[in-house]
């Protein structure tokens, strides 16, 4: 039987194995002496009946907060220098009323019992048709003025995964993406193949036209005249030594993505982007690469990156934070931290998104910002885009 012994030395109340002796009542042993305390029947009943009570109601109180911190969708629209200064209030209620449409679409799945797949297909539909991120409709354009998208899913049940990458007639690349994985043996796709098994698939297919956005060709022209100028200043002197590729990688940013964990306890992860503004030669960052900006494990989380694609690839990002918590017993939180600044040692910046397999979350980013938002199990909606 528990009963109460009390250390005034310790000020603490330990609880210990006691037992009942006709007669006598409860003995049992102070943990500040070697003596024996002889507690009454009836003192021993109020106290235990005491002990009782406080114990269910710490049990409800954590149950209760358990509860409502289980966190069942998370999703980013891109990191990068995203200040409240810059931002006009019209534009900054546009980008939370989107990131709150897609927190729904795909919450309204796991509500209906689909699938954390489903889920996140759907919470990133929204993103990529919402010229605002940099995503399906919204996706930045190239050096050649085009725009190629890359996407990857992956099931954390079984570690399917399907990826494109380069494609520019496809709607919605993460449709394509999980169609890679559902309907064929391979894991990625690139390119003019990744849109005729598109088309096979009963994806939806448009003219590359449907991506142009005024906005983004604006933002191609300003990064070609800056570049121009940035290359003749850098150039003037090594040229030979010069990397080619994106010279300034201030418009490196912008990528979509979601994490989610539906009721039979399944892990998803889904990303999708169009790449850096004026990238070149057919670069494709770390999004459609399993490991490096997208992963999902039911033993340990489901993570989306955004950020600096070839500092995710160089540091298999997504992985990473998994095996920080598989090997080294991480939290979420912890291994975000470990990973994000990981990156930003080797010169790289972004963010991430992470759902373990408890529905605790973490949402790291060594920007200025991350437009990002989480819904619990009970809908609660929380959005936020700038530093906290």
């Amino acid at each position: 039987m528990l009963a109460a012994t009390v250390c005034a030395k310790e000020l603490t109340i330990k609880l210990t194995f006691m037992r009942i002796i006709p007669n006598r009542g409860v003995v049992g042993s102070s943990p500040c002496s070697s003596k024996k305390i002889i507690i009454k029947p009836l003192a021993a009943l109020i106290v235990l009946l005491f002990l009782q009570l406080c114990a269910l109601a710490q049990l409800k109180e954590a149950a209760a907060e358990n509860q409502a911190t289980k966190y069942v969708l998370v999703i980013h629209g891109g990191a990068g220098t995203i200040l409240k200064k810059n931002m006009t209030p019209a534009k900054e209620k546009a980008y939370t009323d989107a990131l709150k449409q897609a927190l729904q679409a795909g919450y309204a799945k796991i509500k209906a019992g689909n699938s954390s797949l489903d889920a996140v297909e759907a919470a990133i539909h929204v993103l990529e048709d919402n010229p605002l991120f940099n995503a399906g409709k919204g996706a930045v354009f190239t050096h050649d003025g085009r725009n190629e998208m890359d996407a990857a899913i992956m099931d954390g049940k079984n570690l399917a995964a399907g990826s494109v990458a380069g494609v520019t007639t496809i709607r919605n690349p993460i449709s394509a993406a999980r169609a890679v994985m559902e309907k064929s043996e391979h894991v990625m796709m690139a390119g003019p193949g990744a849109e005729k098994f598109a088309k096979q698939a009963g994806l939806t297919i448009v003219d590359p036209k449907y991506f142009y956005t005024e906005e983004r060709w604006k933002g191609l022209q300003q990064a070609l005249k800056e570049d121009s100028i940035k290359s003749k200043l850098d150039h003037s002197s090594n040229q030979s030594q010069q990397k080619l590729g994106t010279i300034n990688t201030d418009y490196k940013f912008g990528t979509v993505g979601a994490v989610a964990l539906d009721n039979n306890g399944n892990l998803a992860a889904g990303t999708s982007t169009g790449g850096m503004t004026n990238k070149k030669y057919g670069r494709i960052g770390d999004a459609p690469i399993i490991g490096a900006g997208t992963y999902a494990n039911n033993n340990t989380v489901a993570i989306s990156c955004t950020g600096w694609g070839e500092f995710y690839i160089r540091n298999v990002v997504a992985h990473d934070l998994s095996a920080l918590m598989a090997y080294a017993g991480l939290s979420v939180e912890e291994a975000g931290k470990s990973v994000i600044k990981k990156v930003g040692d080797m010169g790289g910046d972004g963010g991430l998104i992470a759902l373990d397999k408890n529905g605790n979350m973490a949402m790291p980013f060594n920007s200025e910002g991350m437009y990002r938002g989480t819904i619990t199990k009970e809908g609660k909606i929380e959005i936020r885009i700038y530093k906290d």
